[in-house]
C-alpha cells in the first residue's frame, strides 16, 4: 500500500461549491437510523461522484509520471482508454448475468488492463489513480455529525457506490475506522462488495432485511444523499425517509430530466450536514 506521506502527498482542502438552494422540511417521525451515502454527500468529490471521472478533464502529466513510477509503457491516454473499456465491458458481462446495475471489482479491472501486476500493486495503483483522478476532502461539519451520532441512540449506516478504497476516506482525513467513527458494522452497504451499484435497489433492499432483523421499521430510517435517482429515489422506494443533500454544487443531481425523478420530492433538503443533528434523536424535531 502506499506510503502515509504518499497519500497526504495528494490530499489538498477543498470548499463546497454552493447550490443556491435552501433548506427545506421540518418535522420527522422518531428516527432510529440513519444511512448516509458518501461521495458528494459525506466528502467532497471534485468529480462530483465516484465512477464518473471518466467525463472529467483528467491530470495527464500526473498520471504520466504515476506510469513511469510504475514502469507501464503506456501513454496516459491509452491507459484511460483501456481502463474505462474493462470496465464497460465488465459491466455487458454482468447485465447478461441479469444485474441491472453492476458494479466492478477495481483491482480485477486494474489486473486485466495491467496484467504483469500482481493482486497487490493493482490495489497501490488503484489508490494512486484515485486520488489523482477524483481527489476528495470531508464535507464541512462532518466530524460534528459523526460526533453526534455517536453520542445520540440513533444507529449509523452507509448505503454507497464504492470501491475498497472508500472505507480509507475515513482513516485518511479523521484518523479512525468506520466502525470507530460510530457505523454500525451490520449497516455498511458498499456496491463493490455485492457487484450491484444505485440507483439498483439491492442494497437497499440489503439494509432492509438488515434492519428486520434490528426490529427497525424502515419508517423509522432516515436515508441521506445527493443524488435524487441514486439516493432519493431507491430509499423512497423501500420505504425509507430521505434528506438531499445540497451542499455542494459539483454533487448535488436533481435528475429533474428522469422521468423517475419528475414527482420525487425528499422529506427534506439540507444544504448542511449540521442540520442533520436535531433528528440525531430518538425524539426527532
Amino acid at each position: 500500500m502506499l506510503s502515509e506521506r504518499e497519500i497526504r502527498s495528494h490530499l489538498r482542502p477543498l470548499k463546497p461549491v454552493p447550490t443556491g438552494m435552501q433548506p427545506k422540511g421540518g418535522r420527522l417521525p422518531p428516527i432510529r437510523c440513519i444511512f448516509y451515502d458518501i461521495y458528494g454527500t459525506l466528502f467532497i468529490s471534485a468529480s462530483g461522484d465516484i465512477g464518473t471521472a471518466r467525463g472529467s478533464k483528467q491530470p495527464l502529466q500526473q498520471l504520466e509520471a504515476l506510469l513511469g513510477r510504475y514502469h507501464v509503457e503506456l501513454p496516459p491516454e491509452e491507459l484511460l482508454l483501456r481502463h474505462y473499456r474493462a470496465i464497460e465491458a465488465d459491466h455487458r458481462k454482468s447485465k447478461k448475468r441479469g444485474i441491472e446495475i453492476p458494479e466492478v471489482d477495481i483491482i480485477r479491472i486494474w489486473q486485466e488492463v495491467l496484467p504483469d501486476f500482481s493482486g497487490e500493486q493493482a490495489r497501490e495503483f488503484a489508490v494512486a489513480f484515485e486520488l489523482l483522478s477524483n481527489p476528495t476532502y470531508p464535507m464541512p461539519h462532518l466530524s460534528e455529525i459523526l460526533a453526534a451520532g455517536r453520542k445520540s441512540a440513533v444507529r449509523m449506516g452507509l448505503i454507497s457506490n464504492a470501491q475498497f478504497y472508500t472505507p480509507l476516506l475515513f482513516k485518511w482525513f479523521l484518523k479512525a475506522d468506520i466502525e470507530d467513527l460510530g457505523f454500525d458494522p451490520r449497516l455498511v452497504f458498499f456496491s463493490y462488495r455485492h457487484g450491484h451499484a444505485k440507483p439498483g435497489p439491492q442494497l437497499f433492499q440489503l439494509a432492509t432485511e438488515q434492519l428486520d432483523q434490528m426490529k427497525i421499521p424502515a419508517s423509522a430510517v432516515l436515508y441521506v444523499g445527493n443524488d435524487m435517482l441514486n439516493d432519493i429515489y431507491p430509499a423512497q422506494a423501500v420505504g425509507f425517509l430521505t434528506a438531499l443533500f445540497a451542499g455542494d454544487a459539483r454533487s448535488l443531481r436533481l435528475r429533474t430530466d428522469d422521468s423517475r425523478c419528475k414527482s420525487l420530492a425528499p422529506d427534506l433538503v439540507i444544504t448542511s450536514l449540521s442540520q442533520l443533528i436535531p433528528y440525531l434523536s430518538p425524539s426527532a424535531v
